[in-house]
């Protein structure tokens, strides 16, 4: 049952991640609950039979973060990234696959003893193995099936590639987001990290359509734009050039001074579009308050009738490392790597991945 104590604990945790007064558009202030952190950490003991090296691995042993999460039938549900112990020990060098958890507070977890979603002797399996498949966002469509957006990875090029299920168990993979667009023209584009724009229903975010047509914010380095009309086949919005639109970039001196990046599934609210986004602090152009190359999350706010525009941004990050196992393991700089966002007993649930090593929760109320 719904844990009253867990929900307790994290509205009593007494400081908001951010120090600066929450402007009314912004999802938050988030804080961490008091105990249940991290709340997915790696499982020695799992085992999976891979179906490409027809042997049993342990897929979850080293590493699990980096969540994407979903509301169903009045439960929190996790699609949490996990690596196995092959490869070398270094970044990007294990196999991922996507590993499913749920709850009935948003806090404690109980997963399946096998991955959900993994490279496979299919027709994606030359984009997704060795490397795997890695950093889920997903969204709920209006026909109450779910669509997934994650990284194909083969160790050599990366894209953006797109999934659906009827329950979160069953996959059917579609292949890369953009591999039909302008005829080709992004076929061999290395792309990733992609948020559909959704809008809160009955307590339960659904993929919005702007102007008749379903919008996506994509990309590291940048954030770009793309549109659909049916969630699978997507388009990138393009400049007077020819090239995809940038709607977010770098800022000197702050913690977003490098490496802007998508984050969770954005939300279109009265005020506009929020997109809460990665960013990766500069060694020398960067936030001074914050580790050099460090992960942290803003929230940036676009005009809900015009994705392209942006209208303001937060100063300062709104989660960034601060915990111990936030600053400690595979990424040592420190990393609070945002993916899911979930409205859930009136609260929002922000989920995110700690260093490349753990998943954790931060939570607020619905302001």
């Amino acid at each position: 049952m719904w844990s009253k104590i867990s929900l307790s604990t994290a509205l009593l945790c007494a400081a908001a991640l951010h120090a600066q007064d929450t402007a009314k558009w912004e999802i938050g202030p988030f804080a961490r609950p008091s105990q249940g952190n991290p709340v997915i950490s790696p499982r020695s003991q799992s085992t999976f039979a891979d179906p490409i090296l027809k042997a049993p691995v342990h897929w979850e042993t080293l590493h699990t973060f980096n969540p994407a999460a979903v509301v169903r039938d009045g439960r929190v549900y996790v699609l949490y990234r996990a690596e196995d112990d092959s490869g070398t020990m270094q970044i990007g060098d294990h196999t991922s696959r996507l590993g499913l958890a749920e709850s009935l507070d948003g806090i404690h977890f109980t997963r399946l003893a096998e991955p959900v979603f993994y490279p496979a002797e299919d027709a994606q399996k030359s984009r997704e193995w060795p490397g795997g498949v890695e950093d889920p966002r997903i969204v709920e469509a209006p026909d109450d099936t779910y669509v997934l957006t994650y990284t194909q990875w083969n160790r050599t090029t990366y894209s953006v590639g797109i999934a659906t299920s009827s329950d979160l168990m069953h996959w059917a993979k579609h292949g890369p987001a953009f591999e039909k667009a302008a005829n080709g023209k992004y076929a061999h584009l290395k792309y990733k990290s992609a948020g559909i724009v959704t809008h809160l229903i009955k307590d339960r975010l659904i993929a919005a359509k702007i102007d008749g047509k379903y919008w996506m914010y994509w990309g590291e380095g940048a954030i770009h734009l793309a549109t659909s009309s049916d969630l699978i086949h997507w388009n990138p919005v393009e400049n007077a050039d020819g090239n995809p639109i940038e709607v977010l970039r770098p800022r000197p001196d702050h913690f977003d001074s490098t490496f802007p990046e998508t984050g969770p599934p954005p939300v279109l609210t009265p005020a506009g579009i929020v997109v809460i986004y990665n960013g990766k602090n500069g060694v020398k152009s960067g936030d001074p308050n914050l580790g050099p190359n460090a992960y942290a999350a803003g929230e940036a706010l676009f005009d809900g009738n015009n994705p392209a525009h942006i209208l303001q941004q937060t100063e300062q990050p709104v989660l960034k490392p601060a915990m111990p196992y936030e600053k400690t393991g595979q990424y040592a700089a420190g990393t609070t790597f945002a993916e899911g966002l979930v409205y859930f007993r009136a609260h929002w649930f922000l989920y995110y991945g700690c260093a490349d090593s753990l998943v954790a929760v931060v939570t607020a109320p619905n302001n």
